[in-house]
């Protein structure tokens, strides 16, 4: 019997090259289009090059371990070694013509002997020698000026993956582009449909309104509810690396990749096809451990407290039986887009920003508008939006009453500093009381109401005031949920 060795791959300066700008010769929406285009390429390359390898190589198909997420695992026999970096290697030099060498293809290999933390950690190792040492593996060529790159060519080739994914049945690969991944043709071919050796890809794209091809994120923004707007929601599940990392053996390893993987790739793709978003949101990507999507601004937050909950009910019932809290929950982040014909990679990259941010404060939380909130906050910030609303539309108050409120958070922050709050003993409730009745009973001037009507407003008062700034009789703190549910129930007001 022959000696195994396991093959891991990844693929390196994804950000960077997502972030690139596209050639000069593309204009217009097609920048958004080649953003969408690399994305999709990026995660067809980790599922679509382990298998091509096998069947290059001619194994079987259960010696893929785990795949997706920008890397891939594979058990080769130690007879494959040189074919299988000669394929990697050609791999890794188309890879990196048409990103421009910005997406580099790494790999490292180590024999099957000793537990699974040996292996992983001699896997490591050896990926951080080649990612630390390039010069080691190209020599002088690593010096040479590149080829010049035909980046209208990659565009293409970006925009039209972008274009004839959603309808495709399936991927291919063939040698003669041993770095592109072609839609319905190639000498392996791989099925996209709903079968058992399909793909998990999440590839759901909202239609123009005339259905002829992608919608813009001016058309997505049209479709939004109150402001006319759109957005970009970032999921990251926590702490996903410390858990991969306690794995005992090849096997949970594989389990637990497998499983996240099927999680993200399918139930976004189930979400996305339910009425309230299927015309509103458009998936970016679905990785190992997380996710972005583009869309209507009020169809985000939706998906975001459904993604939640989706979540959640899955780690209950796959998780139970792993001690700890890591990889567990999941953090969100949505940037609002500055203007409706923003860069969709830039509103992209303030929201892994945002995301990043959120995480190193805390876990399992979201941050939206401004504010970092957990998923139980995020609740009290819906139902509190909800409130709010009721004002306007049960009771006549005018929208311009919520950009009244906020105006209190916004004095109270730039008025009184910390240190201040803390020997005064903080703002006292009852002038936030009067200031709120007040500003509610401007909004609702002229208007005569009968006396049920009126103690129903007056009790929906009492509650929005409580619900705004706590219940505390002595100081008071306004609200984080309140800030937030202020800004959701002005943006859902606007016109």
């Amino acid at each position: 019997m022959s000696l195994q060795i396991f093959l891991e791959g990844k693929l390196l300066g994804v950000g960077e090259f997502l972030l690139s700008p596209a050639g000069e010769n593309t204009a217009g929406e097609n920048h958004d289009q080649v953003f969408l285009g690399r994305s999709h390429w990026i995660s067809l390359l980790s599922e679509v090059l382990p298998r091509a390898l096998l069947a290059e190589l001619g194994l079987a198909k259960i010696l893929l371990g785990s795949s997706g997420g920008g890397q891939f695992l594979l058990v080769l026999p130690e007879e494959s070694r040189p074919a299988a970096e000669a394929f990697l290697d050609a791999a890794a030099a188309e890879i990196g013509a048409l990103s421009g060498g910005a997406l580099k293809l790494l790999w490292s290999i180590t024999e099957n002997l000793g537990d699974w933390s040996d292996v992983r950690r001699r896997l490591q190792e050896e990926m951080d020698r080649r990612r630390g040492a390039p010069a080691n593996e190209s020599g002088l060529a690593l010096f040479e000026l590149p080829p010049a790159s035909d980046s209208a060519g990659a565009d293409a080739y970006f925009i039209g993956l972008a274009a004839r994914l959603r309808e495709a049945g399936s991927v291919g690969w063939s040698p003669e582009h041993p770095g592109q991944v072609s839609i319905g043709e190639g000498k392996h071919t791989w099925s996209l449909t709903a079968s058992s050796e399909a793909l998990p890809l999440a590839r759901h794209a909202v239609l123009s309104d005339d259905g002829a091809g992608p919608a813009s994120t001016s058309t997505l923004a049209a479709r939004a509810g109150g402001l006319h707007t759109w957005g970009v929601l970032r999921g990251d599940v926590d702490t996903f690396g410390i858990r991969m990392r306690r794995t005992q053996t090849i096997e949970e390893h594989i389990q637990l990749s497998v499983l996240y993987k099927q999680f993200f790739a399918g139930e976004l793709e189930v979400i996305c096809s339910m009425p309230e978003f299927w015309r509103k949101v458009t998936v970016i990507y679905a990785g190992g451990d997380d996710f972005a999507v583009y869309g209507a601004w009020d169809a985000l937050l939706a998906l975001a407290s459904e993604m939640e909950r989706l979540f959640h009910r899955f780690a209950e019932q796959n998780l139970k039986d792993y001690p700890g809290a890591e990889s567990k929950t999941i953090s969100m982040s949505l940037a609002l887009a500055p203007a409706v014909d923003a860069s969709l990679g830039a509103v992209f990259e303030e929201a892994g920003e945002r995301l990043e941010a959120a995480k190193s404060t805390d876990k399992d939380c979201i941050w939206l508008l401004g504010r970092t909130l957990e998923w139980k906050q995020f609740t009290e910030a819906s139902g509190l939006k909800d409130t709010l609303m009721r004002m306007v539309s049960d009771f006549g108050c005018s929208p311009q009453y919520l950009r009244d409120l906020c105006g209190i958070y916004r004095e109270t922050q730039s008025r009184v500093s910390r240190r201040q709050a803390r020997r005064t003993g903080g703002e006292r409730p009852w002038r936030y009381h009067r200031r709120i009745r007040r500003i509610l009973e401007a909004a609702t001037s002229g208007r005569t109401r009968p006396a049920p009507q009126r103690a129903e407003f007056q009790k929906a008062r009492t509650n929005l005031i409580a619900d705004l700034i706590g219940r505390s009789a002595v100081t008071v703190k306004l609200r984080p949920a309140g800030r937030v549910a202020l800004e959701w129930a002005r943006l859902s007001a606007e016109a």
